[in-house]
């Protein structure tokens, strides 16, 4: 609980600080969760060749609203759909996310994005995890951002405690 306490005077102070430049933005992304491929080894009988390492293992789509300063740091509330084909899943989560876009070039940012929240399993009764979150792309002048997601849902499913996702996704952010 003192965890969780923390981390909301933290957003609470960073909103504020934000807050007083009234600098908005929305973010919409699409991201697809990859798997590893178990027929990787497989040769094509027409094409002769190897599978691919990965492959799709799913959708979401997420909406997120914020303040932020100059671009370089943001806060936001963010929430959308994630359908994970293997695990039959899909879950919404609601979450708080921190961003930082330092320049790296001219016209080039570098974003770290952080989120923390709930991850809520829809059609599975009151199945409710944590929800975090840590991705890392590359933002161009048009503020169109490609990135690696790496998340967790902290939902208990096919008798593992917790469950996650690597992604490739890209976003498009109006400031």
């Amino acid at each position: 609980m003192k965890r969780y306490f923390t981390t909301l005077l933290f957003f609470i102070g960073i909103t504020t600080a934000i807050a007083q430049t009234k600098k908005t933005y929305t973010q919409f992304e699409i991201t697809v969760p990859l798997k590893g491929n178990p027929d990787r080894d497989q040769v094509n009988n027409y094409t002769h060749e190897k599978g691919s390492w990965f492959i799709p293992d799913g959708i979401s789509a997420k909406l997120g609203y914020g303040l932020h300063y100059k671009k370089w740091i943001g806060l936001g509330v963010h929430s959308g759909l994630e359908w994970k084909w293997t695990d039959k899943l899909v879950i919404a989560p609601v979450y708080g996310n921190l961003r930082l876009s330092p320049k790296v070039g001219e016209e080039t940012r570098i974003t770290l994005q952080l989120g923390l929240g709930k991850a809520i399993a829809l059609g599975r009764g009151n199945l409710m995890g944590t929800y975090k979150k840590v991705s890392l792309g590359l933002q161009t002048s048009d503020d169109l951002l490609i990135f690696v997601e790496i998340s967790s849902f902290g939902l208990p499913i096919n008798n593992q405690p917790e469950t996650g996702s690597v992604s490739l996704g890209i976003a498009l952010i109006s400031f």
